[in-house]
């Protein structure tokens, strides 16, 4: 018997007898942690339970809303909030130096880049930044929306196929094999993350 995660079976369970609240929910969660509840989502919808529209509507709003906050905490706190809460969020002035040259040779693709790899190791220092430099909010948003179509979905699709494979799996070495191979993807993810960490730091 497949068993969802905590927060799927929490989902599930308030979607049964919330029908619309569990998406405002889900764009709530989506605020805070976007790419974990994308991925497990995916798992949702492959057993049937929700609907797709919905859930990825809920969470690219909610990860927008998240960006929007970001991006006025740069505008309108910038150096005192770095200076005050910087350490809690691991934002240095140092940080928003580099990320503002980047932004300066190709913000659009810079804004990109950071919402399809989860930013590269410094999301919020670059939503922040933007905010800090002033790039109009127009243009940040609806930079930050394509990026947000397409991480999203690449995410819940994610999620989709490998629970598909483990779900029509019907014996213990598939299953075991696909799980290997899952464990083989977040680690490769993991380390690619890293990469792209270290890349910026050196920029």
């Amino acid at each position: 018997m497949y068993q969802l995660p905590h927060i799927a079976n929490w989902i599930v369970t308030f979607g049964v007898t919330h029908d619309y609240l569990v998406y405002v929910a889900i764009a709530i969660i989506a605020c805070v942690e976007g790419p974990w509840i994308s991925l497990i989502l995916g798992v949702v919808l492959r057993l049937g339970f929700l609907y797709f529209w919905p859930i990825y509507i809920a969470l690219m709003l909610g990860d927008l809303v998240g960006d929007v906050i970001w991006y006025y905490i740069g505008r309108r706190y910038g150096h005192s909030f770095i200076t005050m809460h910087g350490h809690r969020f691991n934002i240095t002035e140092e940080a928003v130096a580099r990320l503002t040259r980047l932004f300066h040779k190709n913000k659009h693709v810079v804004l990109f880049l950071s919402k399809i790899s989860n930013g590269m190791g410094f999301a919020l220092v670059t939503l922040m930044t933007a905010g800090m430099i002033r790039i109009p909010f127009g243009r940040y948003i609806l930079v930050n929306a394509v990026g947000q179509l397409v991480w999203t979905g690449f995410l819940i699709g994610t999620g989709f196929f490998f629970s598909n494979l483990y779900v029509t799996v019907d014996n213990v070495l598939g299953k075991i094999s696909i799980t290997a191979a899952i464990i083989v993807v977040i680690f490769l993810g993991y380390r690619y993350y890293k990469y792209l960490k270290n890349k910026a730091q050196t920029l």
